[in-house]
């Protein structure tokens, strides 16, 4: 499991966020306070506070190519 923070600052980051995590068949969790959301939800992705960064839970250890592509919304 990897774990990282992004921050999705726009209508767009977010559509663009999903269409990348919706191409890999593993599970990727999002979580902001105490709410957890699965990634490929973009209605649960925006029922979170987008205003700060979200931690990223990608649960599997071959995720180096998932990691290039999300790379401008990682938070470093």
């Amino acid at each position: 499991m990897k774990t990282f923070n992004l921050l999705l600052s726009s209508i767009n980051d977010v559509k663009d966020f999903v269409n990348i995590v919706s191409k890999y068949d593993f599970d990727v969790d999002l979580t902001s306070g105490r709410y957890v959301v699965d990634a490929k939800s973009i209605m649960g992705i925006f029922s979170l506070d987008l205003s700060k960064p979200i931690k990223v839970e990608v649960h599997s250890d071959d995720c180096e190519k998932f990691m290039e592509e999300l790379d401008k919304f990682i938070i470093k």
